[in-house]
C-alpha cells in the first residue's frame, strides 16, 4: 500500500506542471506614431520640476493643494475603491491557499443505542485529518492567475478612481476661482452702471434728457444684478460639489473668494505608446483580459478528473480513561479520484461562456484604448483652439472697453445720447463674460488633458 501511495504521489507531482487552457498573450493594438493634434500647436517642454504624482501642483495654488490633501485622505469614493481592492487581495490569498494541503482536527462524544431495550453506549472520538487536492490540470493555478489579474485590475481601478476624483475636484475648484473672478468683475461693472444711472437721473432732473433714458439705465443696472446673482449661484453649487467630494457637508466647507488666478499650464502630450502605460483605466481593462483568459483554463480543467490525497488518524473508545491508548487507534490513508461522467452539457456551456467573456473583455480593452486616444486628441485640440480663442476674445474685450470709455466721456460732455453708452457698456460686459468663459473652458480642458494622459507626464 505504501508503494502504491508513493507511485500516486510521484504521478501527481509529474502532472502538476500541466495547466490546460491558453497561455495569456496581451492583445495587440495599432498605435499611431504621434498624436494628431499635438504636433500642430506646440513643442513639448520638460516638466521635471513638477512631481508626477501631485500633478495639481502645476496650477500653483496653495488652496487647491490643501483640498487635494483632504480628498486623498477622506474621500468616500476613494475609500470605497480601496475597500474593493482589499477584497481582491483577499480573494487572491483565498485562491492561493488551494495549492496547499488542509489540516483539521475534531473531537466528539456521542451516545448510541444499538437496539430497543439495550443500554446506551458512549463513544469518544478524536481525529486529525489531512487532505490535498492535486492540481493535475492547472485548475487551481489558473484560478490564482485569474485572481491575481483581478487584483491588479482592482489596483488599477483604484488608481483610476483616485485620478478621476482628483480631476473632478481640480475642475470644480478652478471653475469656482473663475466664478470668483467673474463675480468681482460683475460687481465692478454694476458699480459703474450705478454711477451712470445716477448721472442719468441727474440729467433727467435738470431736464436735459427724457425719462426713457433713466428707464434704460435702470434696466441695465437690474440686468447686471441678475447676472451677478446667477454667478453667485454657480459659485455656491461648485463649493457644495467640492464639499461632497471631500466627504463633508456643504455647511462644513467655506472657501475664500480672495485668491489670485491660478497658473494656466501648457501640457506636453508625449508619444501615444506612453499613454498605454500612464492611464490606469487602460491597465485595468488589460488585466481584465488576462483574468478572462485564465478563466478559460479553469473551465477546461473541469473536463478532467480530480485527485485528492487524504489521510486521517485518531482514537476511538467507549471508555474515556482508555481513549488515547494504542489499541483504540484508528487511521486511514489513500487517494480519491473523481470524474463527472454526465452533466447535461454544463461544462461545455461554462467553457463557451468563458471564451465569450474573454472576447468581450478584449473588445472592451480596445474600446477603452480608443476612447483614451479620442479624449487626448479632443483635449489637445481644445488646448490649441481655446488658446487662440482666448487671445482673440482678449482683443475683443480691450476694444469694447475702449469704446465704452469713449462713449462715457462723450455722454458726460453731452455730445451723444445714453443709447450709445448703453450699447457700449453691454458690449464690454458681454465681451468680458465671454473672455472669462473661455478661460474657464481652458482650465477645465487642461485638467481633462492631464487626466486623459494618466495624471502625469
Amino acid at each position: 500500500m505504501n508503494k502504491r501511495l508513493a507511485v500516486n504521489l510521484l504521478l501527481g507531482l509529474l502532472l502538476s506542471g500541466c495547466a490546460v487552457g491558453p497561455d495569456y498573450v496581451k492583445p495587440t493594438l495599432k498605435l499611431p506614431a504621434s498624436f494628431k493634434e499635438d504636433g500642430r500647436w506646440k513643442i513639448a517642454q520638460p516638466k521635471d520640476e513638477y512631481p508626477r504624482g501631485a500633478w495639481w501642483h502645476i496650477y500653483q495654488d496653495p488652496q487647491l493643494d490643501q483640498l487635494m490633501a483632504t480628498l486623498n485622505r477622506q474621500s468616500p469614493t476613494i475609500a470605497q475603491a480601496e475597500a474593493q481592492y482589499r477584497s481582491a487581495q483577499a480573494l487572491l490569498k483565498e485562491a492561493d491557499a488551494g495549492l496547499y494541503p488542509s489540516l483539521s482536527a475534531s473531537t466528539s462524544r456521542s451516545r448510541t443505542v444499538s437496539s430497543p431495550g439495550t443500554a446506551a453506549n458512549t463513544v469518544y472520538l478524536g481525529s486529525l485529518n489531512a487532505s490535498w487536492e492535486m492540481d493535475l490540470w492547472g485548475s487551481i493555478r489558473r484560478t490564482i492567475e485569474a485572481d491575481r489579474a483581478k487584483q491588479e485590475a482592482s489596483a488599477a481601478q483604484l488608481a483610476a478612481i483616485r485620478l478621476s476624483s482628483q480631476a473632478q475636484l481640480a475642475s470644480a475648484y478652478l471653475q469656482l476661482v473663475v466664478a470668483d473672478q467673474q463675480i468681482n468683475r460683475l460687481q465692478q461693472s454694476l458699480h459703474l452702471l450705478e454711477q451712470t444711472l445716477t448721472l442719468t437721473r441727474n440729467q433727467f432732473a435738470a431736464g436735459i434728457i427724457s425719462d426713457a433714458n433713466v428707464a434704460q439705465a435702470e434696466s441695465a443696472v437690474e440686468s447686471a444684478r441678475a447676472q451677478l446673482t446667477d454667478k453667485q449661484l454657480t459659485r455656491s453649487q461648485l463649493e457644495h460639489a467640492i464639499a461632497a467630494s471631500l466627504g463633508e457637508t456643504p455647511a462644513e466647507l467655506s472657501l475664500s473668494s480672495n485668491h489670485p488666478q491660478p497658473y494656466l499650464p501648457e501640457i506636453p502630450a508625449g508619444v501615444p505608446s506612453q499613454l498605454l502605460e500612464r492611464r490606469p483605466d487602460i491597465a485595468s481593462a488589460e488585466r481584465s483580459v488576462a483574468a478572462a483568459n485564465a478563466q478559460i483554463g479553469v473551465a477546461e480543467a473541469a473536463f478532467f478528473p480530480t485527485l485528492t490525497l487524504s489521510a486521517s488518524g485518531g482514537y476511538r473508545s467507549n471508555d474515556f480513561s482508555q481513549w488515547a491508548t494504542l489499541p483504540n487507534r484508528i487511521w486511514s490513508i489513500g487517494p480519491q479520484a473523481a470524474l463527472t461522467l454526465f452533466d447535461g452539457g454544463l461544462r461545455k456551456a461554462q467553457k463557451e461562456a468563458a471564451i465569450a467573456n474573454y472576447d468581450a473583455s478584449v473588445a472592451s480593452y480596445r474600446s477603452t484604448v480608443l476612447a483614451a486616444f479620442q479624449a487626448v486628441e479632443d483635449d489637445l485640440a481644445a488646448q490649441r483652439l481655446l488658446s487662440q480663442e482666448a487671445e482673440q476674445q482678449q482683443r475683443a474685450f480691450q476694444a469694447a472697453s475702449r469704446a465704452e470709455q469713449i462713449a462715457l466721456n462723450e455722454y458726460r460732455a453731452g455730445t451723444v445720447s445714453y443709447l450709445n453708452v448703453l450699447t457700449a457698456q453691454n458690449s464690454r460686459i458681454t465681451a468680458e463674460n465671454t473672455l472669462w468663459n473661455v478661460k474657464n473652458r481652458q482650465y477645465v480642458s487642461s485638467v481633462s488633458l492631464i487626466a486623459s494622459l494618466g495624471g502625469g507626464w
